[in-house]
């Protein structure tokens, strides 16, 4: 791992299904804070977001710099106020997905760090601990794909992070 102490203490994300759902019950089960923004209706393509993930609801659906995509408002917030963004896509996602644009995007803008790594690749837990370490991120924003999009992606990534996620808090 990298020469830096991991300082996580919350990750956000913003309510989807599949990379969204996991990373914050990974994060909740490592024993880590969770919270972010999500959309109006609080309500995911599954249907309502469960009120044990303490989402906010941003005002708008649609951020005013990027009215074509869907619920660009809690995906620029969360990348906003977070230090830093994983962006988890298995190596066969679309990357040329609306919201996958948008939250490298919104990181460009706001100067966040981003990372992107393929949630079932061997070393992927390991690449995200040394980050973690040498960025110094107290809150991780992560985004990634919805469940209907890429099937079985909530799983490995709940996975994967619960690992990372639990080194992390150890380590801290």
């Amino acid at each position: 791992m990298g020469e830096g102490r991991i300082r996580l203490q919350t990750v956000v994300s913003g309510g989807q299904t599949g990379v969204d759902i996991a990373a914050l019950r990974a994060a909740r089960d490592a024993g880590l804070a969770i919270g972010g923004w999500c959309p109006p209706d609080r309500c995911n393509e599954a249907g309502p977001i469960p009120e044990d993930f303490a989402l906010r609801a941003t005002p708008a659906e649609r951020s005013p710099a990027a009215t074509h995509v869907p619920r660009s408002m809690r995906t620029e917030w969360n990348v906003r106020d977070a230090d830093a963004t994983l962006l988890l896509l298995p190596a066969s996602a679309d990357t040329t997905d609306p919201g996958t644009w948008w939250t490298a995007q919104c990181a460009e803008t706001y100067g966040r760090p981003l990372l992107q790594l393929d949630p079932v690749a061997p070393d992927s837990a390991s690449a995200l601990l040394d980050w973690l370490a040498a960025g110094a991120f107290r809150t991780l924003n992560v985004a990634g794909p919805r469940e209907s999009t890429a099937p079985g992606i909530e799983s490995r990534v709940y996975d994967c992070l619960l690992s990372a996620f639990r080194r992390a808090v150890t380590d801290a």
